[in-house]
């Protein structure tokens, strides 16, 4: 057999893919970084137009089709106050891709990607798929990425730094002070800033506000996705957001890897930035009570737990032998080190999933302290 590329064996399946497969048929999942709801009937709907009328037979532009791309500008400019010229987008395959787009664009073989640990399992992933040197940066206490520390790793061989707010996997927003301190760290240093904005719209405590917005250079790009705010994971569409230059660069990728997002999903995206967001409002509000059901149950059970800020995950630290006792117990979380090595002693908790299952899932998570006692 022909050998394997020593960046793809340098490179584990996903923690969280593990524990899945491990889990039972009747196990209540709270492992799924995705929403419980439906995407709005617009949504829907739109998508059933393009395929009936025939306009999502074919190939679009390999930067997406024109209506997604100005809904996309106008979103930006609109919710973060970022106003950047036709050019400064690329509609991908999810968020996802778009993370990857932006890597093989700007690190070359052996550059440093700083990155938050715990973090989102791509990051160190994809680094390493693109030749990268994966270098993960400890969380402060309450779980935020600290801008300082970020500087102080920064290195004649760092190519780029990504950001995550709100987290994934720990619920941290970030705060304006920090993201206009990314902002700055990326001017003075000329690296690359990468923030990672999929959860935006997905805040119960103070507020969003991205690092492209105090920028003086072209050094901060943007990653987003309809996934989260629309309950759209399965759609896969993505985008990158930055000045024209990069878009350049990061489409010789796209053409070449992806040639374009799904036709039917483009437009469902683009009913999705212009449509009602009715739907998005009381997801949300799901979510914080979802929040407060499990946040207060983990503290009543004895637990430190950082309150999350926004998306829909919670990050205890837990004793030892806890997460097996609560899989064996029928209940998929996902533990704290497939996010990182500083996750060691967490375990990952989603509450995208109804008050119910959540209620008896901490009835277990009981048992299972009880059992190492």
């Amino acid at each position: 057999m022909a050998n394997f590329s020593q960046r793809i064996q340098s490179v584990s399946i996903s923690g969280i893919r593990e524990v899945f497969e491990a889990a039972g048929p009747d196990a209540i999942n709270l492992g799924l970084g995705q929403p419980d709801f439906s995407a709005p009937a617009h949504v829907h709907q739109a998508a059933i137009d393009a395929i009936e009328s025939g306009i999502a037979d074919g190939y679009t532009f390999n930067r997406g089709i024109d209506g997604l791309r100005e809904a996309i500008r106008t979103k930006h400019k609109r919710d973060n106050g970022i106003d950047l010229p036709d050019g400064s987008v690329i509609v991908t395959a999810g968020g996802s891709e778009a993370l990857h787009i932006a890597l093989e664009a700007h690190v070359d073989p052996g550059q440093e990607v700083l990155f938050p640990d715990p973090g989102f399992v791509s990051y160190d992933a994809l680094t390493r798929i693109g030749g990268g040197r994966p270098k993960p940066i400890p969380l402060r206490d309450d779980l935020t990425l600290d801008p300082a520390a970020i500087e102080e790793a920064i290195t004649e061989q760092t190519a780029a730094f990504i950001i995550n707010s709100p987290a994934n996997p720990t619920g941290a927003v970030q705060s304006p002070e920090d993201m206009r301190e990314f902002a700055r760290i990326a001017d003075e240093h000329d690296v690359l800033c990468i923030s990672d904005e999929v959860y935006e719209h997905i805040i119960f405590d103070g507020e969003h506000v991205s690092p492209m917005h105090h920028a003086e250079s072209d050094n901060v790009m943007i990653v987003h996705s309809c996934s989260k705010t629309f309950s759209m994971t399965g759609w896969r569409i993505g985008w990158v957001f930055a000045d024209p230059s990069r878009v350049e660069q990061m489409l010789k990728v796209h053409q070449y890897a992806q040639a374009c997002a799904s036709a039917p999903a483009q437009y469902a995206a683009e009913a999705a930035l212009t449509g009602p967001t009715d739907v998005v409002d009381e997801m949300v509000e799901a979510f914080e009570r979802r929040r407060s059901i499990v946040v207060d149950g983990l503290q009543d059970l004895g637990l430190e737990v950082p309150t999350p800020k926004g998306a829909f995950y919670v990050m205890p630290k837990v004793p030892d032998g806890w997460i097996d006792a609560v899989l064996e117990r029928g209940v998929i979380v996902v533990p704290g080190e497939a996010f990182g090595e500083a996750g060691t002693g967490y375990a990952r908790i989603s509450y995208a999933t109804d008050d119910e299952k959540l209620i008896q899932a901490l009835d277990v998570f009981d048992e299972a302290l009880a059992s190492l006692s």
